[in-house]
């Protein structure tokens, strides 16, 4: 990985072997593979377990500075990149204070594996709308749901349709309302809905549908890969406005 300055301006200038670059505004830019990103400063909501926390380690790996907001400790070791604010996503001093300097936020609230009714997500969409009215912030925000959430549900398996309705229904019906929330808002918005969440070990193979569609078959991601999703549509937000499924295959 290297990095190399790069100066605000308002005409990209040939520099030999960085004519190619793609000019960004400000920033250090760092070179992952055959490519160049902004070093960004990324917040995330929900950072402590789950999607959220493979989410702040993807975020570092690509040599951004994080921002998390969590209800618990999160076990990784401290960085320079890293700050990590104990508190709540339904607090509102905690909320804008997570999000006063980020370029872009990705929420990944989540009640773990409680099944129990909850107004969590909905709560915390409404608390968003006000703070984003408050400081009329344009960062996007990347929101993570799940498939299932909103129309998504009538393109579930037949199994997973009686799964749901047994066990996950109230959850994804708050999870729905956070969505509507949201994307009647003013927030420029991303949903995104992976499928079964497995732990298993980054790919940066996976399918993402911005369309709904009979035998759309969404079927089960690494969280590490819903993680590498988020990042990279926070360096680069080309689905905003748009629901996006999630898939392994």
């Amino acid at each position: 990985m290297r990095e190399r300055l790069q100066l605000t301006c308002g005409i990209l200038k040939d520099s030999g072997i960085f004519s190619n670059v793609v000019y960004f505004r400000y920033g250090i830019n760092t070179f992952t593979g055959n490519n160049w990103i902004n070093k960004m400063n990324i917040t995330i909501i929900g950072a402590s377990a789950g999607v959220g926390l493979e989410t702040v380690k993807r975020a570092l790996q690509r040599n951004h500075k994080v921002t998390t907001l969590s209800r618990s400790e999160i076990s990784l070791p401290n960085s320079p990149n890293l700050i990590m604010i104990k508190g709540s996503a339904t607090n509102e001093t905690d909320l804008k204070r997570s999000i006063e300097n980020a370029d872009a936020v990705i929420v990944a609230v989540g009640t773990g594996k409680a099944m129990k009714p909850t107004t969590l997500y909905s709560d915390f969409a409404k608390l968003l709308t006000v703070v984003q009215q408050g400081t009329n912030t344009r960062v996007p925000f990347i929101v993570v749901t799940g498939f299932g959430a909103g129309e998504s549900g009538a393109y579930n398996s037949f199994l997973m349709k009686i799964f749901f309705k047994l066990f996950l229904k109230e959850v994804y019906a708050d999870k729905t309302k956070m969505e509507e929330i949201i994307t009647r808002s003013g927030i420029k918005w991303e949903i995104v809905r992976p499928g079964i969440l497995k732990d298993k070990p980054l790919t940066e193979k996976y399918r993402a549908e911005t369309q709904l569609f009979e035998g759309i078959n969404i079927g089960s991601i690494n969280r590490s890969d819903v993680a590498d999703f988020l990042v990279k549509q926070a360096e680069n937000p080309t689905e905003l406005g748009k629901y996006v499924s999630l898939s392994n295959k």
